[in-house]
């Protein structure tokens, strides 16, 4: 047995300070694993870092910045000797409607949920491609799935960071590395108080805004170490999936969502025939 298997796989994880990427750092500490943990403030992973017995390595990371991000996963790489896991979390939420989003909000959240994530995958890939193994998992979300009012670029970022998934699975799949795009749900994870952005409101549409709080306010939102212990699933897999869903609302939406979709390119599906000679 090598020295990498007895001391566990290593993993890379964006974001970790908070939500998401804490309990996927807890569940790999957890499972024997080492973890090299990066966000912008690393100072919430002080208590787990005291604890990990040198498993846990932190240091502060903006994802937006290429050039810190190429020099990060560097760092990263050489703390252990290897990635085994990149674990792609960091983003934040941009909260409005699409009318009311700046053009400096619109940059600076694409800079991190989109140009952040594509960095990351850009650096590490290298690595994954040349020790001829590894999982590639892309953080995105079930509003990935399409837009929603009020966070219609928060989901367009998530969409675009699926269909670079997609791609990647299909480039590095010849060089052992599997990608994974992973929408979770609802969880306790604070992207919505410290991971917010708001638009200032137009008041035309206070009253949708209302309708739109008034759903929210009846949805859970889950202990983000479920979704961690399914993502550790999704590691251990042999055949790991392209795409999942974490959390069972948010399947049943994202389902609902696609099925309503299909419905509508069916309803209209003779004139899309009669768009080309073919159909006619």
């Amino acid at each position: 047995m090598t020295g990498d298997a007895v001391q566990g796989r290593v993993w890379f994880v964006t974001g970790a300070s908070r939500g998401l990427g804490r309990a996927f750092t807890e569940e790999a500490l957890a499972a024997g694993d080492r973890v090299v943990g990066v966000s912008r403030d690393v100072t919430p992973l002080e208590d787990l870092v005291a604890a990990a017995d040198g498993r846990l390595i932190t240091f502060a990371l903006d994802v937006s910045d290429r050039d810190a991000v190429v020099t990060g996963v560097r760092r990263a790489a050489e703390t252990f000797g290897r990635l085994d896991v990149v674990v792609n979390n960091a983003g934040g939420v941009l909260l409005g409607a699409i009318e009311e989003i700046s053009e400096e909000q619109a940059r600076r959240h694409l800079d991190t949920n989109l140009f952040g994530a594509l960095w990351v995958a850009q650096a590490v890939a290298p690595y994954l491609r040349e020790q001829g193994s590894g999982r590639l998992l892309m953080i995105s979300s079930m509003g990935s799935a399409g837009g929603f009012a009020t966070t219609g670029l928060y989901g367009a970022g998530k969409a675009a960071v699926g269909a670079i998934s997609d791609a990647l699975a299909m480039e590095l799949a010849d060089f052992g590395v599997r990608v994974t795009l992973v929408g979770p749900g609802g969880y306790e994870t604070g992207l919505f108080t410290q991971g917010l952005t708001a638009t200032e409101p137009i008041p035309a549409y206070d009253g949708l805004r209302a309708r739109l709080a008034e759903l929210w306010g009846v949805s859970v939102d889950h202990d983000p170490a479920d979704a961690a212990r399914a993502l550790r699933e999704v590691v251990d897999a042999d055949e790991p999936p392209a795409r999942i869903i974490l959390g069972g609302a948010a399947f049943d939406m994202v389902a609902e969502l696609e099925r309503a979709r299909w419905a509508e390119y069916t309803r209209w599906e003779e004139l899309s025939r009669r768009a080309d000679a073919a159909g006619r």
